[in-house]
């Protein structure tokens, strides 16, 4: 039975339609409880690493919302300071035992005391990123990203922050020389650089870097940076500038660490979720932490194949291997994290709130086709009939379809939604199903995006998927299940609850945060990503 009515009574016929489609389904479809089949994850991508006085390593994660503790000798990871209050970018040990962290996206800097209180040394300062105490246990941090300047910290939190330079380039991970200086990347500009904090006084130590990302010293006082564009972590001499590179790792570098007491270095990857020791004298690597996922968010279905928005990385389950692959990463390529995904035989579209990017690619090589920027909070993409891309804007709450050879073409098809979060298209296209922020499920007509109400009383749904059995699957995250809706009549039904999804919200960001997705494998099997406990699950088709 083919249906695609073209009349005015277009919404009853497809309601009849779906109907019909339903009668044939003899009983409802049941699934085996969720199995992680990739994870779950020890955290939610990697960045700022530091070792305290006792030798134990710390690495925190800022999509995450967790700062965590690893053991140097069997990699394992257990959560030190759980969401909201861990979001950590970087952290530092400071005197009297305390330890500071930066939570980049909520703005704050925190310090937890010997006696394990938690306060707000410093609010207000979005993108806050680096942080470091000095000899004298002053504290300095940096805005990256969201901001470009460099602060002292009352640690006590009394007095106003204390700014000391601003527009450098992005000083990302820097420590404090012997020489009392201050010593950082320059994220834009490719430099190592020294700054008096007293004076403000900017001087380059070292240049011709792709992306340094932090510096750190060793005991000896020699001074060591990561490149996260070429994966190499790199000796420099401070007093004439001279490179020697250590070692050679991944794209994607984020921060790294020196343990004193054992000469070792530990570097982060966030792409790949890793945390890697290196003997800086003759260069040997050993894996502590790494999994195949770092951040899964969105998903997408093509025959066998699970495509997976991990925020640092495009990858590819698939099903019959049960094994991931990588399309792309962030700073090996031209990909910006990537956290929503649709993909059909030839090409996969990524969408990014966090870069307002929405990137297609090729199914088969990987390659950049276009970068398309400038939208407000692109949250899901989906391609249409014509060929057209179909955006749902999470700030504006507008649908935007997008055409031409550039993509500069775009018209707003659908307005005034409360923060569209997840699409779906029926399978000849001439349906669309939407979730928002605000509770509502709509069904449009893609030839006029006349809509209709399916439901108003959910909480917080993010990802929704159509199944072949005609049925609307959604990830109701703000109550921690999956539901089976009529797309028609409305009814729903309960496939799983108290899933590993919903990391607390952060005031002034995005309702959904990281995306929980949920799609119909080839075979009938479930699948769905989860912020919680990363990874990616399945829930197996009786």
């Amino acid at each position: 039975m083919y249906c695609r009515p073209r009349t005015q009574w277009r919404w009853m016929t497809l309601a009849l339609c779906l109907s019909f489609g339903a009668a044939v389904q003899a009983e409802e479809a049941r699934y085996d409880a969720p199995r992680a089949v990739v994870g779950p994850l020890p955290y939610l991508g990697v960045h700022g690493l530091g070792v305290d006085t006792e030798g134990r390593l710390y690495a925190g994660s800022v999509v995450g919302q967790s700062l965590n503790r690893v053991d140097i000798n069997s990699g394992k990871v257990t959560v030190f300071e759980g969401p909201d209050e861990g979001m950590a970018d970087d952290v530092a040990f400071g005197p009297d035992g305390e330890m500071a962290w930066t939570s980049y996206l909520s703005g704050i800097l925190r310090i937890r005391d010997a006696d394990g209180e938690v306060r707000d040394a410093a609010l207000g300062l979005p993108g806050i990123n680096s942080l470091a105490y000095n000899q004298e246990g002053r504290l300095f941090a940096t805005q990256v990203f969201m901001g470009d300047a460099l602060y002292e910290i009352d640690r006590r939190g009394e007095a106003p922050v204390r700014k000391i330079k601003e527009d450098m380039g992005g000083l990302n991970g820097f420590e404090f020389g012997a020489d009392g200086k201050l010593y950082g990347p320059l994220w834009f500009k490719g430099k190592v650089v020294r700054v008096d904090v007293d004076s403000g006084k900017m001087e380059t130590v070292a240049r011709d870097f792709q992306v340094p990302a932090a510096v750190n010293f060793d005991a000896e006082g020699r001074l060591y940076v990561v490149d996260t564009k070429t994966g190499e972590l790199v000796r420099v001499d401070v007093d004439s500038g001279a490179k020697t590179t250590v070692a050679t790792l991944q794209p994607a570098l984020d921060n790294l660490a020196v343990d004193h007491k054992r000469k070792r270095i530990y570097v982060s990857n966030m792409a790949d979720n890793s945390i890697q020791e290196v003997d800086p004298e003759s260069g040997q690597i050993r894996t502590l932490v790494r999994s195949d996922l770092a951040a899964p968010a969105g998903l997408s279905v093509v025959g066998d194949d699970i495509y997976i928005a991990d925020v640092f990385a495009l990858r590819r389950y698939a099903v019959g291997e049960d094994k991931v692959h990588e399309l792309a990463r962030v700073w090996g390529s031209d990909l910006e994290y990537p956290m929503n995904i649709w993909a059909d035989q030839d090409t996969v579209v990524t969408a990014s709130w966090a870069a307002g990017v929405v990137q297609e690619f090729d199914r088969h090589s990987g390659e950049l086709k276009r970068s398309l920027h400038e939208f407000k909070a692109p949250h899901d993409v989906v391609r249409l009939n014509d060929g057209s891309l179909l955006v749902a804007e999470l700030a504006s709450g507008d649908l935007v379809r997008v055409s031409g050879e550039e993509g500069k073409k775009r018209d707003v098809v659908v307005e005034d939604l409360e923060g569209p979060a997840g699409l779906s298209l029926n399978k000849d296209g001439s349906a669309l199903y939407v979730a928002d922020a605000g509770g509502n499920l709509w069904a449009f007509d893609t030839d006029d995006w006349s809509r209709r109400l399916i439901r108003d009383d959910l909480v917080l749904p993010e990802g929704i998927d159509l199944t072949r059995d005609g049925k609307l699957l959604v990830m109701e995250v703000g109550k921690r299940r999956l539901l089976e809706v009529d797309p028609v009549r409305g009814d729903q039904r309960v496939l799983a609850e108290e899933l590993p999804v919903g990391l607390p919200q952060l005031q002034g960001l995005p309702p959904t945060g990281v995306f929980n997705d949920v799609v119909e494998a080839a075979n009938g099997d479930l699948y769905f990503s989860a912020d919680r406990k990363g990874g990616l699950y399945r829930m197996k088709r009786r």
